[in-house]
């Protein structure tokens, strides 16, 4: 029993070294910028045992600016995108995420609707029936992260989705809103987030697909690098995508309703 306890004391102990080790890190972002994230570590490490890419030229493309060096083109189109009431919200939006479950509920039902209905039309051809239930795909699930949430994540976790990890992302989202400012945690964010294989922050960004530092970025330029983050590696070989230009000119006629801080 004594043996348990004390065991119970070094978890307990172990716990509470590491948020006091993520508290520390997260204050000394209040003057120095960090020059990695979590996430970029793990790329890299993916790259390195060669299991995320087979292109001999890739490159690691990463390049630290002020804030002020940012477009406001691009704050603006990133909040837009991906959480147009940072500016007003604690690091948590709730309502956010209570749509975001919803939708995903809503989803999740029309997908088990459509199984039902194979299953139900395809109950004599069992092959067919096989192959039409595997060609279903999953629906695809929505977040509501805000951009303090996706920051804390990349910033200082590991990739892992579970309900503790989720917990601690949330510890970490209300360390950042309490210890940095709001400019401080854009600014932080637009120079770590990823935007295609290797390539991570606005300037890398900017450099990659237009050429130009990323202050010199149109409202147009900054809506169609807002509208690749969910899926960066995915758009960085979709430039032409009708998609994501449709989706940038809606992001454009966003921005307006939105000020950075």
């Amino acid at each position: 029993m004594k043996s348990i306890g004390r065991w119970l004391l070094w978890v307990l102990l172990a716990g509470l070294a590491l948020q006091l080790f993520f508290v520390l890190r997260i204050a000394l972002m209040v003057v120095i910028d960090p020059q990695s994230t979590a996430f970029m570590r793990s790329e890299a490490w993916q790259v390195a045992r060669g299991s995320l890419t087979t292109d001999k030229n890739w490159r690691w493309s990463a390049q630290w600016v002020d804030y002020d060096q940012i477009s406001p083109h691009l704050k603006r189109a990133v909040m837009a995108s991906e959480d147009a009431g940072f500016a007003d919200h604690g690091g948590v939006d709730w309502e956010a995420i209570e749509s975001a479950w919803t939708k995903n509920e809503r989803r999740q039902q029309l997908a088990e609707k459509r199984i039902e209905e194979l299953e139900r039309r395809l109950a004599k051809k069992p092959e067919v029936a096989e192959a039409a239930l595997k060609a279903v795909k999953p629906p695809k699930i929505i977040g509501g992260s805000t951009i303090t949430q996706q920051l804390a994540k990349n910033l200082l976790l590991s990739g892992e989705r579970n309900l503790m990890r989720k917990g601690q992302e949330l510890v970490l989202t209300l360390t950042l809103e309490a210890l940095l400012s709001k400019e401080r945690i854009l600014e932080i964010y637009l120079n770590s987030v990823e935007w295609g294989e290797g390539v991570f922050g606005a300037e890398a960004a900017a450099q990659r697909y237009f050429k130009k530092p990323a202050a010199k970025l149109s409202a147009y330029e900054a809506a169609r690098l807002a509208v690749m983050l969910p899926s960066p590696k995915f758009f960085e070989t979709r430039q032409g995508s009708a998609y994501l230009a449709r989706r940038a000119g809606t992001i454009v006629a966003r921005m307006g309703a939105v000020s950075a801080p």
